[in-house]
This record gives C-alpha cells, sequence and structure tokens, in this order.
C-alpha cells in the first residue's frame, strides 16, 4: 500500500472515530445515565418498525460503527478476517456503552445499541472483504496486502 493510501485511510480513521465520538460520547442532557432493560428495547424495535423513530434509532445504530470497520479493514487488511472484526466490533460498541455509563452524560447505555453497532461493523467489514476477493464477485486488490 502507498504512503499516500495509507495517510489518507489515517486521516479518514480518526475522522470516523471523532465522528464516532461526537455522536455518542457528547452530553444528551441531564446526568448520569438511565439503563435500557435488553427485553424492552427488543420489544420496542420488534413492535415499532412502522415508526420513523424506531427504524432511524435501529439503522443508525446499525451503521454507527460501519465507516470505522470498513476504514479499518481497507487500512489495516490482517483485521480482516471474521473473528477479528467481531473481537474489535464488539469491544468498540462495548466501550461506547462503558463511557456512557462512566461520563456523566444523560445517555442510555444499552447492551442493545452495543450489539447493533456490532453487527453493523461485521457486516460492513465482511462485504469489503468480499469485495476485495480475487475474481468475478470482488475488486481485487481492495484493501492491498
Amino acid at each position: 500500500m502507498d504512503v499516500d493510501r495509507r495517510t489518507g485511510l489515517d486521516a479518514a480513521l480518526v475522522l470516523a472515530a471523532l465522528a464516532v465520538a461526537w455522536l455518542t460520547l457528547t452530553p444528551a442532557g441531564g446526568d448520569g445515565w438511565e439503563w435500557g432493560a435488553p427485553l424492552t428495547e427488543l420489544r420496542w424495535y420488534a413492535t415499532g418498525l412502522d415508526s420513523e423513530t424506531t427504524v432511524l434509532q435501529l439503522v443508525g445504530n446499525l451503521l454507527l460503527l460501519a465507516p470505522l470497520a470498513v476504514l479499518a479493514v481497507l487500512r489495516f487488511p490482517r483485521l480482516g478476517t471474521p473473528p477479528r472484526l467481531a473481537a474489535l466490533a464488539v469491544g468498540a460498541g462495548t466501550g461506547i456503552e462503558l463511557l456512557q455509563w462512566a461520563l456523566p452524560l444523560g445517555r442510555v447505555v444499552s447492551p442493545v445499541d452495543a450489539a447493533l453497532n456490532a453487527t453493523g461493523a461485521v457486516a460492513a467489514g465482511l462485504v469489503v472483504l468480499t469485495a476485495a476477493r480475487p475474481g468475478p464477485r470482488g475488486l481485487a486488490g481492495v484493501g492491498g496486502g
């Protein structure tokens, strides 16, 4: 991978990480945190797919870490295995929720959000891996060596 591409991916990774931090770690009003009970949240998602708010929350959680996963796989191709992607994605999603719990941001701490964040990141990373495969379905050379 050439230096310019590496530098560009590094810059994009930093910007994506800053965007995630801004979206998830800025105060949401109030002090402390609230617990997002997993069964209550799952029920809310399952019964609220006709609500724009619910769908926006669902899609937002699925997409939150996707750009980071794509950029990480492109920048560091060795991360591009399903187990590594899953470990990093679960760690990032969990880390966000732990920071929301530890900091007085007035946010909801939710294991469901962490799982959705990780699911979206893994899916995005796997799309990049599939595209990087040589052959008729993949774009050989994406991600470099």
